[in-house]
């Protein structure tokens, strides 16, 4: 059986940083408040003209050097996004127009924070069943885009970012071990933009909206609840599967959405707190950027190396959840 890998990743950030002080000018918190509930102490912020594809193509950059092909080599681009550049056509579109991917087939996956995850379980099925060699899978997001700066419980928490990786057959034992993705629709409404769809469609009521409308709106609470149960049990479960004990992980490459709901899946897979990586206080929660960001910062730091056995998972509005172990 074909065993796909990551033969590369890159990861971008935009050079703008906005600060839990520059928040406390904009909504009633405070640099406290934000960093005891959720971790984070700042978050990029993309330039106005600087669009989620624009970001892509420079995070595919270390990706491509890495794995040492080019763009023509690629015979798929899937963009795990919900911050696309338009309705239409697909942001992976727009990559593969930049980027000059000629040879390849591209298409968006719309699954929130687990939305490298889903591509990364896509990647890996098709290149299994021979149908493509070289897929190239990004996590970006735009998210101050669609946030809500009136919001002081959500306007903390999102930043702006984007990760690729190119997904391969492997010539050696490493490989993605295993993925698992699921959904649960019937909690839609925790985790949602009301606005800019078929059922509220952005020309209704003669044009005028409130601008809340098109942005994010969370319960956060219960998006807590049911983050913690099911990163926790998607993450024991691609363990499992890969035929690993808590003890064989070498490092836990979490969505960094949320630094409580990372100690509680940590815990849940019985993971010393040194084996927890870490990037969530940079950052913030940048959706579907938040892992690829993470997987690379780690092999750049060094603390990923030929042969360590990595867990990642990922948890998101849907809502949408899914986990990999890899042995890199």
């Amino acid at each position: 059986m074909i065993r796909a890998k990551i033969a590369g990743i890159g990861s971008y950030t935009p050079e703008k940083i906005l600060t839990n002080h520059d928040l406390e000018k904009i909504v009633d918190t405070s640099d406290e408040w934000i960093l005891t509930r959720t971790g984070i102490s700042e978050r990029r912020i993309a330039a106005v003209d600087e669009d989620t594809s624009d970001m892509c193509v420079r995070a595919s950059r270390g990706a491509f050097e890495m794995a040492g092909l080019e763009p023509s080599d690629i015979d798929l681009i899937l963009a795990g996004t919900v911050t696309p550049d338009y309705r239409l056509p697909s942001m992976a579109c727009m990559i593969q127009k930049k980027i000059g991917a000629v040879n390849a087939a591209s298409m968006d996956i719309v699954a929130a924070c687990a939305g490298f995850i889903h591509g990364l379980s896509t990647a890996r099925a098709y290149i299994t069943a021979g149908i493509y060699r070289n897929i190239l899978v990004f996590g970006a997001e735009k998210l101050t885009s669609i946030t809500n700066y009136d919001d002081r419980n959500t306007c903390v928490l999102f930043g702006d970012a984007a990760g690729a990786a190119i997904v391969t057959p492997s010539d050696d034992d490493s490989g993605i071990l295993s993925t698992y993705i699921k959904s649960d629709g019937r909690l839609d409404r925790l985790l949602y933009i009301p606005a800019g769809g078929t059922h509220t469609p952005y020309q209704c009521n003669n044009g005028h909206f409130d601008k809340h409308q098109t942005c994010i709106i969370m319960h956060g609470n219960e998006v807590f609840k049911y983050a913690v149960r099911h990163m926790g049990d998607a993450a024991a479960r691609v363990v499992k599967d890969a035929g690993l004990t808590s003890e064989q992980i070498d490092l836990f490459v979490p969505h960094q959405a949320n630094i409580r709901i990372i100690r509680a899946t940590a815990e849940r897979l019985r993971l010393p707190w040194e084996k927890v990586y870490l990037n969530i206080n940079k950052y913030g929660n940048t959706s579907a950027a938040s892992v690829p960001l993470a997987l690379d910062e780690a092999v750049r730091e060094g603390r990923i190396k030929k042969g360590s056995h990595v867990v990642s998972v990922a948890f998101g509005g849907g809502l949408t959840w899914g986990a990999a172990a890899i042995r890199w």
